[in-house]
């Protein structure tokens, strides 16, 4: 007795209208790594950073003070820019970049474990969105926001009408 093996035909196998198997036009281009190229903008990285460093307790802000007056006045301006990015530079390679952060600290955080867990989470956020290799993150802490700041400034607005 032999046994009798049939195959039918299946998408795979089945010539398409060029005479060639649908099987050899899927996967025989190599890996899907290899088949183009993808860049990402320096302003999707500065997103990534601003948003991560923003994410850190004791952080009150980004941005040194001229940067955040004119970003302030530039937010309300229609299509004028997010502030997101304010304070956040970036040099972004093929395969690596730097980020440079200014920023404004609390009142009473400790500014060495603060900018510590910045720069673990601004590299943590950046390498597992983009696999881009962060080499540096340089921070300069430009100011140190004091609980009395916001109260001195609404009672300036108030005074005057």
């Amino acid at each position: 007795m032999s046994d009798t093996i049939s195959r039918h035909a299946t998408d795979e196998n089945k010539p398409d209208a060029a005479g060639k198997n649908a099987q050899s036009r899927a996967g025989t281009g190599g890996a899907p790594e290899s088949r183009g190229k993808t860049t990402i903008s320096d302003g999707v990285v500065q997103k990534i950073a601003g948003v991560a460093a923003r994410e850190v307790p004791g952080i009150h802000t980004l941005g040194a003070g001229m940067t955040r007056s004119l970003g302030a006045m530039r937010d309300k301006a229609p299509g004028g820019g997010t502030k997101v990015t304010r304070g956040v530079k970036v040099e972004v390679g093929e395969k690596q970049t730097a980020v440079d952060l200014d920023v404004v600290v609390e009142y009473g955080a400790p500014i060495g474990d603060v900018t510590g867990d910045v720069r673990t989470n601004v590299i943590s956020a950046i390498e597992r969105m983009t696999g881009l290799e962060v080499v540096e993150v340089n921070i300069v802490v430009d100011d140190v926001h004091l609980p009395d700041d916001e109260d001195e400034q609404e009672g300036g607005e108030d005074r005057v009408k």
